[in-house]
């Protein structure tokens, strides 16, 4: 059995750091966001428009509006409070600790499911270094392990090959296609949905990139 598979006081979930855990590119964590994040959230939003908008669901007002820094104080107070409830956990992901992207973990529920969605989004100048492969590594395991999750479900449009390579490298597989599932960019978009359950994986999902050669144990 699984030694996650045990009776045990669940963590939260909210806050926790996650990691280290280390990569080609550096020392990859995650921790919780911070009120303080403002200016750091705002430049690589921004400077990340191109990358992001074709994946992100639809928000009214323009792009550069909504991810001013003044836009980030709201933001946070909705999130941490949703944290404090446990529905969500929000992380920024950090390299050598600098802030280069989050992580989310959404929709948990407890009782007879225990699940919830993971998403997550990287600066262009980290992407395809491990970075966010790491992370969600980390979010599985903080997730399936004090967390007592049993099952993590993440939706990634066909087209986005960069993304569900990152999910797949964790050890999600596909479960279906959702048709017109989610406003992005104007239009509904077809998603591809990925899951995995804590059957599925072997020590942990971190150990499963430490046996490929993309992380190891700081």
């Amino acid at each position: 059995m699984l030694r996650w598979l045990v009776d045990a006081p669940y963590h939260p979930g909210w806050p926790a750091t996650l990691g280290p855990l280390g990569t080609p590119a550096g020392v990859v964590t995650a921790r919780p966001i911070r009120a303080r994040d403002s200016k750091q959230w705002s430049r690589l939003r921004i400077k990340n428009q191109n990358e992001l908008l074709p994946w992100e669901p639809t928000v009214p007002g323009p792009w550069d509006r909504r991810h001013q820094p003044s836009a980030w104080a709201p933001l946070h107070a909705i999130l941490k409070s949703e944290a404090k409830r446990g529905s969500v956990l929000p992380f920024v992901i950090e390299v050598d600790g600098a802030y280069v992207g989050q992580l989310t973990i959404g929709n948990v529920q407890r009782g007879a499911v225990r699940s919830a969605w993971i998403g997550y989004w990287v600066d262009a100048d980290w992407s395809g270094k491990g970075v966010a492969t790491a992370a969600v590594a980390l979010g599985v395991d903080h997730c399936f392990g004090p967390v007592g999750l049993h099952r993590l479900d993440a939706t990634v449009q066909p087209s986005n090959g960069g993304s569900r390579r990152v999910l797949e490298k964790v050890g999600f597989r596909e479960e279906g296609l959702l048709r017109r599932y989610m406003d992005v960019n104007g239009r509904f978009r077809d998603h591809t949905l990925l899951a995995l359950t804590v059957e599925e994986v072997v020590d942990t999902a971190a150990d499963t990139l430490i046996r490929a050669g993309r992380a190891y144990r700081v």
